[in-house]
């Protein structure tokens, strides 16, 4: 039985840097970003797009799944929407997973300081600040284990959700 672990959470929580110290702790485990899927400039989001990606995200999963080598299959997105997440679980074959789903969650004023540590570093745009902050309500009403990265490193963080798989399995 493989492991999926759905990491979510709004932009600039930690989620891909969580998700690649998880890896580190979790033996053959492949890493998927959602946003490597739709890289592009200029950044488009429309319907056609978001099939698209969509699409992407749910072929590569679906490769890590059926790949014998991989174990453990971490991936992260923003998905503040149960909708995003069922569309993504409903195209995959995942009969012989067991399926993990996080949110990363914070305070407001952490969001925003991370954030703003992005920009002067040229990751994101002032922009992004509200819309994040917008979305992070959303994360704490899933049906998803929650951490609350606040106070904690993404270090930190990979090692809740490490403990928690195998305590759980």
């Amino acid at each position: 039985m493989k492991n999926l672990i759905f990491i979510n959470g709004t932009m600039g929580v930690g989620k891909t840097a969580t998700g690649k110290e998880l890896q580190k702790l979790l033996p053959n485990c492949a890493f998927l970003d959602g946003d490597w899927c739709w890289d592009m400039l200029p950044f488009i989001v429309n319907d056609e797009t978001k099939k698209m990606v969509v699409d992407n995200i749910s072929y590569l999963l679906n490769n890590f799944i059926s790949c014998s080598v991989f174990e453990n299959i971490v991936f992260c997105w923003v998905m503040h929407e149960q909708g995003i997440i069922d569309n993504i679980l409903y195209r995959l074959d995942k009969y012989n997973c067991k399926l993990y789903e996080f949110s990363l969650v914070c305070s407001e004023q952490t969001l925003i300081s991370r954030i703003k540590k992005d920009i002067e570093l040229g990751r994101r745009t002032e922009d992004v600040i509200e819309r994040s902050i917008s979305r992070l309500k959303s994360y704490f009403e899933m049906d998803t284990v929650k951490i609350d990265v606040s106070k904690i490193s993404a270090k930190e963080a990979a090692k809740i959700i490490f403990e928690y798989i195998i305590h759980s399995n």
